[in-house]
């Protein structure tokens, strides 16, 4: 069962909502201030791909005093698996619970289309992000991660490892 999208209200000085294209520029900076944005990544094209498949389940965080885009997380489902992707929380706010709010969103979306599993790639250098969804419960699976560019967004994209 799927429902429209539609704002939701979370404890805090926030709250999280779909994703609306006027954000486009405060989302990538976002991801690039966390780390995430990588040479072989393009943002903007990530997101263009993303609006075109299940485009609400891309969700944004933002201030509820100041409107800012404080937070993010893409997800999707494939009928087998979930999988989020940019999760990203503005330095102001880690610790605040908004990490927590946007996996606790997605894992009800993606709960609410019958999904059975949420999968998700951290870099293994990135201890602490390992130990914050270790602390949501998640687990190391005993699976190798793999990939293929099959579409190159940048100079390093041959290349790349992530």
């Amino acid at each position: 069962m799927t429902t429209a999208p539609r704002e939701r209200a979370t404890a805090g000085s926030f709250r999280i909502r779909p994703f609306a294209v006027s954000d486009t520029e405060a989302v990538v900076a976002l991801w690039r201030t966390a780390g995430l944005v990588k040479p072989w990544n393009d943002p903007y094209l990530d997101i263009e791909r993303k609006l075109t498949v299940q485009p609400e389940l891309f969700l944004v965080a933002e201030g509820t005093a100041s409107a800012a885009v404080v937070g993010s997380a893409m997800a999707g489902y494939d009928g087998h698996r979930g999988w989020v992707n940019y999760l990203a929380v503005a330095d102001p706010e880690r610790g605040t619970g908004l990490g927590r709010a946007l996996m606790a969103e997605v894992e009800r979306l993606l709960l609410e289309r019958g999904c059975p599993k949420l999968n998700l790639q951290v870099r293994t250098s990135n201890t602490a992000v390992i130990a914050f969804y270790e602390r949501l419960g998640y687990r190391l699976d005993d699976a190798v991660s793999l990939g293929k560019r099959l579409i190159p967004d940048g100079p390093d994209a041959s290349t790349s490892r992530g």
